[in-house]
C-alpha cells in the first residue's frame, strides 16, 4: 500500500500549493502559539482556501481547551485534528472531527498500551522525545521500537528528511510519514525542491516495498 505523506507546519499559501503539486496527501497547520510555525485561524483559512479536493487539512493542537479548538473550527474547515500534548482520550473526541494522537517516544513509552488507550484515534503519530518540547525537534528515534503489529496505525514523524525517508519507510512500513523541518529553508518557510525530493524518497521506498 502506498505510504501517505503529510507536510506539516505550513505557514504560507504558496507552501501549501507546493506540497499539493508535489503529491502530498495532507497539510498540517499549527495552532500552538509557542511554536515558530504557529498561525492564526484567519491565516489558516486563507492558506487552505485553494486546497483542492482529496487533500486533507490537519490542525495541530497542544493541550488546547475545547473552547480553543471550537474557535479555530468556526473559522477553519479542518478535516482532521492532531493532538500533540498530554490530552487524554476524552479530550480528543467530541469536536466533530476525527483525530490522530501524537506520541513522543520517551524511553519508557508503552506503545501497545497507548494504542489501546487511544482506540478512538484514527492513528498514532510517533515523534521524537526531547524534554520540554512537544515536537519539531528535528531528531529521529529508534524505529526498531515500533511493534510490527502496529505499523498500519502509525504515522512516522521525527527528523525525517529527503535523505532518510526511504530508509524509514522500508524499515517501519508505516501508514504515513509526517515532515516539517526536513523540508524547510528556515522554520516555517518550506523549500519546494526539498518537498519534491522528499516525495521522490517516498516513491522510491514504495517501489522497493512492492
Amino acid at each position: 500500500m502506498r505510504t501517505r505523506v503529510k507536510i506539516c507546519g505550513i505557514t504560507r499559501p504558496e507552501d501549501a500549493i507546493a506540497a499539493v503539486r508535489a503529491g502530498a496527501d495532507a497539510i498540517g497547520l499549527v495552532f500552538y502559539p509557542p511554536s515558530p510555525r504557529a498561525i492564526t485561524a484567519s491565516r489558516a483559512a486563507q492558506i487552505i482556501q485553494d486546497i483542492p479536493p482529496f487533500v486533507s487539512t490537519v490542525g495541530l493542537f497542544v493541550n488546547a481547551t475545547a473552547d480553543e479548538v471550537a474557535a479555530v473550527l468556526k473559522t477553519v474547515p479542518l478535516d482532521l485534528l492532531q493532538f500533540h500534548g498530554d490530552e487524554p482520550p476524552d479530550a480528543c473526541v467530541g469536536h466533530g472531527r476525527p483525530y490522530i494522537k501524537a506520541v513522543r517516544m520517551r524511553p519508557d513509552v508503552d506503545l501497545p498500551e497507548l494504542d489501546r488507550r487511544y482506540q478512538s484515534a484514527l492513528g498514532l503519530l510517533l515523534d521524537s522525545y526531547q524534554p520540554g518540547s512537544p515536537g519539531g525537534t528535528g531528531a529521529t528515534f529508534d524505529w526498531g521500537r515500533i511493534p510490527d503489529t502496529m505499523r498500519g496505525r502509525i504515522i512516522l514523524a521525527g527528523g525525517l528528511t529527503p535523505q532518510n525517508v526511504a530508509a524509514a519507510i522500508q524499515q517501519v512500513c508505516p501508514y504515513a510519514v509526517d515532515v516539517s523541518g526536513g523540508v524547510e529553508q528556515e522554520k516555517g518557510i518550506k523549500d519546494e525542491e526539498k518537498i519534491r525530493a522528499f516525495m521522490r524518497g517516498v516513491e522510491r521506498a514504495n517501489r522497493k516495498n512492492d
